[in-house]
């Protein structure tokens, strides 16, 4: 009652300011006031009556003498305006309305003739959603009353907040409370859900049944999001709303003075203002008083003196703490303001044509005394000024004002008073969708907290995580899934998948960022490779020992008698064998991939061929004892050099097709180590590759199939049993070496190669040469003639009948053989 009385005020405040400005000269506004009493029957009533000059309105006739109507001004809530610009449309007379918003009314082909200074719904709706953006929230919650202001405003803010990517978690209609079921489900609604911001599109006198039961209720810790129809509704300010309505953030038109308008509100009496039909109402509820009856008997008037004072009309008005004297708040007054100003200018704009400049035919300008209303809204439509206090006044295609809304908060003052404070504003640009939010005070929320307060259905995807949506859900209820090995999410939160490294990098431990991958390879300065060159070194230097050792007693009976020239090539050879491992470590580049299989290869299989010289040559130095044996002739050094020559050129022959066709060439792997680069040597073949290991393996079998054969041979010192000993870890070695060699990766790939070179050279070097090197240097008594061709036989005292065949005379060295006969 109090707030529109106030409107009334401003409209005739406006009109008689106008009036007095002598802004129309000669010409002198009046007004008409019907009080629709929210009823859209009484408002159309009302409306005909403006229309046709008569109170039994006749339709399409007007029967006026006086002064034309120019506009209508109002009416106030957007079910009330609906009908009457309906009606006002079809004569095209010009309606400013300063308090409805309902985006409907923006439609121009079903309103032509009306405009407004309050903003559109439609503006408020997606400042809601700009809100809900700027302060990051995702998880929003929704309710509005059933009147086209509410059900239109809130479609467009749920449009708009899931446009801009956020969700929805539930959306309630505030009813009349008529029905407990329907007003209990709301409350259950919003206890039950994790959302801490909702939005609440309605009018006070429906948000208020409700607020109050969730005050009773006692549902706190949630954000409010006020629209402009309760937002500032001084009900709220009681203390009980203390813990609930706090925090709150509200839209509301924005706030502008009226010069003079508080001392005109001042002076504002009954007997100032005879003419005023609702002024005795007013007085009576302001000063809790009620006019005495006229003609009314004595009795009477000493009851009413006893029960309520009476009004005198000499009331101090001054004293009144209500809404219709605060003057430092004003905003729908101020659109009413506005509002008539907006058609005062129209008129000034028409009563300022000049003849034949005029926007009608033949450039003719209207009657300010006696124009038609079509006349005016042309002028209405185009009108542009600005206010006293410096408000710009215009509208735009769709009758709609310049849109700047007032953001507020409601605070906890130190008075312990609940009171809405401005903190921002929203300001819409003429581009419509458009909008800055300017926050220039602090806010309090919900529990005196300066923090923003948080509303997400899910907890954001930190780096290293992307979002997974859950089924059935919103697409702000996501699961957060750690990025798979090798790649990343590198956005702050919220990253929808991840991003896969390039080849050449890998993904940290937080999973936020590629790095580059570690380059990995058997170097000297790692552990495992200065172990394995040392090792390599060190039994190099042992076969070179023993080498030395077999120079030096070359002329003794047990190295003679062990093919002397073989075993110096051996010698050699596993000195190389040795030496050749040092080419596996290191950076491969082109030449050492070339060469470490190729000399790995040619060298080894000049050692097995070694061996298998000599494991023929024993073979063949025993056969050759029987009479009239035809191998005698194959006895001697040139058969044994021959053997190793032919078998080490095969091998040779194999490693230069190898290299001639697919050479080896060193690579990076990145793929068979995780967040590492491999720099390895690819085989190029790896037929080639096995042909060369198997061309090897099948040396080493014939020599240790021949030696085995050869292990029973009669003799003191037969040395195939030792070649057999060796040719079997030889072999063993390799075997193992396959399923080893295959199940291994990177750098621990080449160190099984490397071991199993040194240990299959050290068999051979140790099962070999070992017996020999302890009788020349721990039993020299052993290393005579006697004790390796039998003394029995050399002095022939024995028993039995022996026979003693001396072997080729190029041999190096006698050798006893005993027959026993049985």
């Amino acid at each position: 009652m109090f707030t529109e009385y106030q409107w009334i005020h401003s409209l005739v405040f406006t009109i008689e300011e106008i009036n007095q400005s002598n802004m129309l000269p000669n010409i002198t506004l009046g007004f008409r006031i019907y009080d629709s009493c929210h009823l859209r029957s009484r408002a159309t009533e009302g409306t005909l009556w403006l229309v046709t000059g008569q109170e039994e309105p006749i339709p399409n006739y007007q029967c006026q003498s006086h002064s034309p109507l120019a506009a209508v001004i109002g009416a106030a809530y957007s079910v009330i305006p609906i009908p009457v610009a309906r009606l006002l449309g079809r004569y095209h007379i010009p309606q400013v309305s300063h308090a409805s918003s309902v985006g409907l009314l923006s439609n121009k082909q079903e309103f032509p003739s009306f405009f407004r200074t309050m903003p559109s719904d439609e503006f408020q709706s997606i400042g809601f959603a700009r809100l809900v953006l700027h302060f990051g929230w995702k998880w929003i919650g929704l309710l509005a009353d059933n009147s086209e202001y509410g059900q239109q405003g809130i479609q467009i803010v749920k449009q708009e907040i899931i446009q801009a990517g956020a969700c929805i978690a539930f959306s309630e209609t505030l009813t009349f409370i008529s029905s407990t079921k329907v007003s209990s489900h709301v409350f259950e609604v919003i206890k039950r859900s994790s959302t801490n911001v909702i939005v609440v599109f309605a009018n006070a006198a429906n948000v208020i049944p409700y607020m109050d039961e969730i005050v009773r209720q006692n549902i706190t810790g949630k954000v409010w999001l006020a629209s402009d129809g309760w937002s500032t509704n001084n009900y709220f300010s009681k203390k009980e709303y203390l813990r609930t309505i706090s925090g709150t953030i509200g839209l509301t038109i924005k706030k502008g003075e009226m010069p003079g308008f508080q001392y005109y509100l001042f002076n504002v009496y009954p007997s100032k203002d005879p003419n005023d039909i609702f002024i005795k109402e007013f007085w009576e509820l302001a000063f809790d008083c009620k006019w005495p009856e006229i003609n009314s008997n004595p009795s009477t008037t000493n009851q009413l003196t006893t029960d309520v004072k009476p009004c005198t009309g000499e009331e101090n008005i001054k004293e009144l703490k209500n809404d219709f004297l605060d003057a430092s708040n004003l905003r729908f007054s101020y659109n009413v303001y506005t509002a008539v100003y907006a058609v005062a200018h129209s008129l000034y704009d028409m009563y300022a044509c000049k003849p034949g400049e005029g926007p009608f035919f033949n450039r003719t300008c209207a009657n300010i005394r006696g124009f038609e209303p079509w006349q005016l809204l042309h002028y209405m439509k185009n009108v542009h000024f600005t206010t006293s206090d410096g408000m710009e006044i215009s509208f735009d295609k769709n009758g709609d004002p310049l849109t700047v809304y007032d953001i507020i908060n409601w605070q906890i003052t130190p008075n312990n008073v609940l009171e809405y404070v401005r903190i921002g504003s929203l300001d819409f640009s003429s581009a419509k969708g458009k909008s800055s939010i300017t926050i220039d005070q602090s806010i309090l929320w919900n529990g005196a907290q300066t923090e923003i307060p948080h509303s997400v259905c899910s907890e954001s995807c930190p780096p290293g995580y992307r979002k997974a949506s859950c089924l059935g859900e919103p697409i702000c209820c996501f699961d957060c899934i750690p990025c798979s090995i090798g790649e990343i999410s590198n956005q702050m939160i919220d990253a929808t998948e991840c991003l896969k490294c390039p080849d050449d990098q890998w993904s940290n431990e937080l999973q936020d960022q590629c790095i580059p991958k570690a380059v990995e390879f058997l170097a000297y300065e790692d552990a495992m490779g200065a172990t394995l060159a040392v090792l390599s070194i060190f039994c190099a230097l042992v076969s070179m020992i023993v080498l030395c050792i077999f120079i030096k007693y070359r002329n003794t009976p047990i190295v003679k008698a062990n093919n002397r020239e073989l075993s110096y090539i051996l010698l050699l050879s596993l000195v190389l064998c040795f030496l050749s491992s040092l080419l596996f470590i290191g950076k491969p580049k082109t030449w050492s991939c070339m060469l470490r299989q190729v000399a790995f290869g040619i060298i080894f299989a000049l050692s097995v061929s070694c061996v298998l010289a000599k494991t023929i040559m024993v073979v063949i130095a025993f056969n050759a004892t029987k009479p009239n044996s035809k191998l005698r002739k194959w006895v001697g050094a040139k058969l044994a050099i021959s053997i190793v020559l032919i078998c080490t050129i095969i091998q040779i022959i194999i490693c230069i097709v190898w290299l001639a066709r697919v050479p080896p060439f060193p690579t990076e792997n990145m793929e068979s180590q995780i967040g590492k680069i491999i720099l390895e040597c690819n085989e190029g073949s790896t037929t080639a590759f096995w042909c060369m290991m198997g061309y090897m393996g099948l040396l080493a079998i014939v020599s240790f199939i021949e030696a085995f054969l050869a292990r029973n041979l009669p003799g003191s010192f037969n040395e195939a049993k030792f070649i057999t000993f060796s040719m079997l870890v030889f072999v063993t070695v390799w075997l193992a070496f396959i399923p080893a060699y295959l199940s291994t990766r990177g750098k621990y790939m080449v160190a099984v190669e490397i071991f199993a070179i040194l240990a299959s050279t050290a068999g051979l070097l140790a099962c070999i040469f070992s017996p020999k090197c302890y009788i020349i240097l721990l039993r020299p008594d052993m290393n005579n003639k006697e004790s390796l061709m039998g003394k029995d036989v050399c002095n022939e005292k024995h028993s039995d009948s022996v026979r003693e065949n001396t072997i080729h005379k190029n041999t190096q060295a006698k050798l006893c053989i005993i027959v026993k006969k049985k």
